[in-house]
C-alpha cells in the first residue's frame, strides 16, 4: 500500500545516533519521521549502555555489602538476592527510557513509524528518496517487498541502524547455553560458571556483574592482554585487580571450538604462539563478546548500489576533514556504528547532530575523532582518551608523562578505592595533551576534564595551574598533570 506522506528527513533507527539526530533536525525546522523496527532507544537504551549500568551498580552494591561491609563497621546479616527482581529493575529502567524518547519525539513533532525500513531509492533530483515500511519478520528485514505497510518519501534519509553482536562462525549463539550480551542481560537464573570469550568493555562488564554475585568467571582473550585497546599499563593493573576479585584469565588464547553438552558447554582453545598447547574450560554458559558488526540486513534494495566496506556503510567521513556523512547514493546519509569504528553511543550522537546541522548549512564544529572518551564501568572503572603511550612512541613524538597512584590519594583512601592510577601524556616542548588513561573510582567521570582540555587546546600547564577542590577524585588529574614536570606533591 502506497502513501502520500512526505518528509524533509527520514531517520532509520532510534538509538542514540538516530533519535538525537532526529530531534536536532526537528529543532532546525525539518519535518522528520523516525522508523524503527524495535523499541525506541535502540540497543543502547534497551540492551546496552543503560540497562547494563543498572546491573553493574547492583553488583557493586552487593560486592560492597558482602565483601567490604565489615571494613566500615557495618555488620549485615545473611544477604540474599532476588535475581528476578535484580534483572527486572534493569528492564523497568528501559521502559522508562522508551517513554522518555517517545515524549521527546512528541514534543518535537517527530513522526514515529514502527516497522522495518527498506530503502527503495535515493534522491535523483527528480523524485525523492523512497522507503518501504514493512511488518517485522524476526530479527531481520524482510527485504523482498512483501508485507509492506506503507511507502514514505523524503528529501533525505539518515541511516542510524547501529550494530549487533558478532557470532563465532563455528559456535552460533543459541540464547540458552551460548549467549551474547543481550541474552546475558536477562538470564532467568544466575549461572554457577560462565566462560567469556573476549575481554573488551562488554565482556569485562558482564564478567564483573556475574563474578560479584558468585559466578565462577573465566575470560579467554586472543591477544596477550585484557582490554587490548587500552594503554598497556592500564591493562596490566586491570588484570591484577580482577584476578584479585576471583576471575581467571587465559590470554594469547585462540578459541578452536565450543561444544554444547546438556546444560553446559566446553570451550577449547590453543596458545596463539604454539598450537600444540591445547586447553579447555567448561561453563554453564558461554558468553561470546568478540565485538559487534553492522546491522543493515535487507535495509537496501538490490538496485540501490550503496557502497559498503566490510559490511559497514561508506561515507565521506573516511575521506574528508569536515564530513557531511553522505553515502554513495544521493540523498542518503549514515552515522553511528553502521559506518564503522569507533563504535560508541556518544560518537553516534555527535555524528547525528553534525550530520543534520551540515544538511541545513548550520555552523558546527563537528566531531573531533582524536579525542573520543571510552569508558568501562566495572569496579574499578577504566577510562581513556587520545593516544596510548605506545601509539605516541610509534608516532615518534617526543613526550612527557605524569603517572599518579591513587594509593596516596586522600579521597580514594577515604572511600576505600585506593587501587588505580591516572596517567597523562603530553608532547614536548609545549605540553599539548596527547592522551589520558585512568583506572580507578569514578574514572568515567574524571575523563571529561581531559576531553574539555583537549577540545580547548589547553596545555598540561593549564591543568596544573587550575585549582581543584579538596577532597575530590578530580585532584588526581591535577596531581598527574604536576607529575609531567616532576612537581607531584603526594607521590
Amino acid at each position: 500500500m502506497s502513501s502520500e506522506r512526505h518528509f524533509d528527513l527520514i531517520v532509520i533507527g532510534s538509538g542514540p545516533g538516530g533519535y538525537v539526530g532526529a530531534i536536532r533536525a526537528a529543532q532546525l525546522g525539518l519535518k522528520v519521521a523516525c522508523i524503527d523496527r524495535d523499541k525506541l532507544g535502540g540497543v543502547c537504551l534497551n540492551w546496552g549502555c543503560i540497562p547494563s549500568k543498572a546491573l553493574l551498580h547492583g553488583a557493586e552494591i552487593y560486592d560492597e555489602a558482602v565483601n567490604h561491609g565489615k571494613e566500615w563497621g557495618i555488620n549485615i546479616g545473611e544477604i540474599t538476592v532476588d535475581w528476578s527482581a535484580f534483572i527486572g529493575r534493569s528492564r523497568k529502567i528501559t521502559g522508562q527510557l522508551n517513554g522518555g524518547v517517545a515524549y521527546l519525539f512528541k514534543k518535537n513533532n517527530i513522526e514515529h513509524i514502527q516497522g522495518h525500513a527498506h530503502i527503495v531509492s535515493g534522491n535523483n533530483g527528480v523524485t525523492p528518496c523512497s522507503v518501504e515500511v514493512q511488518t517485522p519478520v524476526g530479527d531481520y528485514y524482510n527485504g523482498n517487498g512483501e508485507n509492506v505497510i506503507e511507502t514514505v518519501t523524503a528529501d533525505r534519509v539518515l541511516i542510524a541502524t547501529g550494530a549487533k553482536p558478532r557470532d563465532l562462525p563455528f559456535a552460533l549463539c543459541d540464547g540458552k547455553t551460548i549467549i551474547n550480551s543481550s541474552h546475558a542481560m536477562i538470564l532467568e537464573e544466575r549461572p554457577e560458571s560462565l566462560v567469556i570469550i573476549g575481554s573488551g568493555a562488554i565482556g569485562m562488564e558482564f564478567a564483573y556483574v556475574y563474578n560479584a554475585f558468585g559466578t565462577k568467571v573465566t575470560i579467554i582473550e586472543m591477544v596477550d592482554r585484557i582490554f587490548p585497546i587500552e594503554d598497556a599499563d592500564i591493562s596490566k593493573l586491570a588484570e591484577r585487580a580482577f584476578k584479585k576479585q576471583g576471575m581467571k584469565f587465559h590470554t594469547n588464547a585462540a578459541v578452536k571450538s565450543v561444544e554444547v553438552h546438556g546444560d553446559s558447554a566446553t570451550v577449547t582453545f590453543s596458545d596463539v604462539n604454539d598450537e600444540t598447547k591445547i586447553e579447555s574450560v567448561t561453563g554453564d554458559k558461554v558468553l561470546v563478546a568478540i565485538g559487534v558488526g553492522p546491522r543493515c540486513d535487507g535495509l537496501f534494495d538490490d538496485s540501490l548500489g550503496i557502497e559498503l566496506d566490510r559490511g559497514f556503510i561508506k561515507t565521506d567521513a573516511q575521506e574528508v576533514d569536515e564530513p557531511t556523512y553522505k553515502t554513495s547514493v544521493a540523498g542518503i546519509f549514515a552515522i553511528g556504528d553502521i559506518i564503522g569504528p569507533p563504535l560508541l553511543a556518544h560518537v553516534a550522537s555527535e555524528e547525528g547532530v553534525t550530520c543534520v546541522e551540515r544538511m541545513v548549512g548550520h555552523h558546527t564544529f563537528g566531531v573531533d575523532y582524536k579525542s573520543i572518551p571510552a569508558c568501562t564501568y566495572t569496579n574499578p572503572q577504566i577510562a581513556s582518551i587520545g593516544m596510548t603511550e605506545q601509539q605516541v612512541i610509534d608516532a615518534g613524538i617526543d613526550y612527557i608523562k605524569g603517572e599518579y597512584s591513587l594509593k596516596a590519594h586522600g579521597k580514594a583512601i577515604a572511600v576505600g578505592a585506593a587501587d588505580g592510577i591516572v596517567k597523562i601524556i603530553a608532547s614536548k616542548p609545549y605540553g599539548e595533551i596527547l592522551g589520558a588513561h585512568i583506572i580507578g573510582h569514578d574514572a568515567s567521570e574524571l575523563i571529561a576534564e581531559i576531553g574539555l582540555a583537549i577540545r580547548l587546546e589547553a596545555t598540561i600547564e593549564d591543568i596544573a595551574s587550575t585549582m581543584h577542590a579538596h577532597p575530590t577524585m578530580a585532584e588526581s588529574i591535577h596531581e598527574a598533570a604536576l607529575g609531567t614536570e616532576n612537581r607531584m606533591i603526594h607521590n
